[in-house]
């Protein structure tokens, strides 16, 4: 039999975990996949690039669906979502991470009876404030089939009554896409000679979560410790559009001591880079946390929770808490800590293997 997989996409870190589950989906006779950019991430070098960079092909609907309240963004999203799903007529809906793109795929799915199998099942930050976590939550209980990416994810699933026949403990995607696209990035990323940096001689930073950026408090708490950090090394920022926008809606900028390097959002290849030569990376990213360790570069988290809680139990990462912690005494400690890199938390990099194996045993009849 013919089986037809409807794959939900929006923002960055999906493109590029779709990427390597699509590549598996081509090798399949009898298995077609038609991806849908729902269009939550609009920005020019959050989206479109990704498409050529990772010789992805384009999406079969692009929604063009951004901006907005959470409600106005994920109800625009069901409508058009319900009408692909009706017209297409996949076996399963295929759903990434905890954006709206996921929520809205998870639910317009579930309301037509049709399984959702969601990629990155069961991850656990236990913050109801975080819109993220809602989304997980609800996406993981409507769903049919249920990719964990660790043992941690799999244990927060069966604590939540959901059968484990559902569940598959798959390894991490992102370990799969850093694996491959860490040797083309070699090649093709010229980042450091770009920014004038030397390996392992400064700090990546990044931050856009509208709990550190949309509160001046915590932007201020955020540049006094970039500033603190760069006394002793470059500290370099990828400035995400919405972190920018608050900085100078705050007018902040003018705070930015001239020791961090400030740039434009980069490309996942150029990402790759300056994580792998990085000397320590800062983030409030779910997914970088996790890069950082794929890396074996330290991890200090600006946040008050993780849902990677291996990677603290560890030590490999350590919490920054906004408005309470040293952010420069964190790097420090993780610095001077002697780290265990052996550690087999995130799989082999075959995930997206064993995540179409689950899809066509279960679906594929």
């Amino acid at each position: 039999m013919h089986m037809k997989i409807l794959t939900v996409v929006g923002a960055r870190p999906q493109f590029i975990k779709s990427a390597m589950v699509s590549r598996v989906f081509k090798e399949r006779d009898g298995l077609t996949e038609f991806l849908v950019h729902t269009g939550q991430h609009f920005d020019e070098n959050m989206s479109e690039i990704f498409f050529e960079q990772m010789g992805m092909a384009k999406p079969d609907a692009n929604l063009g669906i951004s901006g907005g309240s959470h409600a106005e963004m994920t109800s625009g999203m069901l409508v058009r979502l319900e009408r692909l799903i009706i017209r297409v007529k996949p076996q399963a809906v295929l759903v990434y991470g905890d954006t709206n793109s996921t929520l809205a795929g998870a639910l317009a799915s579930a309301k037509l009876q049709c399984p959702v199998a969601h990629v990155e099942a069961g991850l656990r930050s236990y913050n109801r404030k975080m819109p993220e976590e809602i989304n997980r939550i609800v996406t993981d209980h409507l769903s049919d089939l249920l990719f964990a990416p660790t043992e941690d994810s799999v244990g927060s699933l069966l604590r939540e009554g959901i059968p484990r026949s559902k569940i598959v403990r798959t390894g991490d995607v992102m370990l799969d896409a850093s694996l491959n696209f860490g040797k083309i990035s070699e090649k093709s990323s010229k980042i450091l000679q770009n920014l004038g940096l030397e390996e392992k001689g400064y700090a990546l930073c990044t931050f856009h979560r509208a709990e550190n950026v949309d509160h001046r408090d915590n932007l201020e708490w955020l540049i006094d410790g970039l500033n603190q950090v760069s006394e002793d090394m470059t500290v370099v920022l990828p400035m995400h559009p919405r972190t920018q926008q608050r900085i100078d809606s705050f007018s902040l900028m003018q705070k930015l001591s001239k020791k961090v390097k400030v740039c434009s959002p980069l490309g996942y290849l150029d990402i790759l880079q300056l994580q792998k030569h990085s000397s320590i990376i800062l983030t409030d990213s779910g997914g970088m946390q996790k890069e950082a360790f794929f890396h074996k570069v330290p991890c200090v988290t600006l946040r008050t929770e993780t849902e990677w809680k291996e990677l603290l139990t560890e030590g490999h990462n350590r919490l920054a808490v906004p408005m309470k912690d040293s952010i420069s005494e964190k790097v420090s400690q993780v610095r001077e800590s002697i780290l265990d890199w052996s550690f087999d938390f995130y799989g082999d990099g075959n995930s997206a293997r064993t995540i179409v194996d689950a899809l066509c045993e279960k679906y594929n009849n």
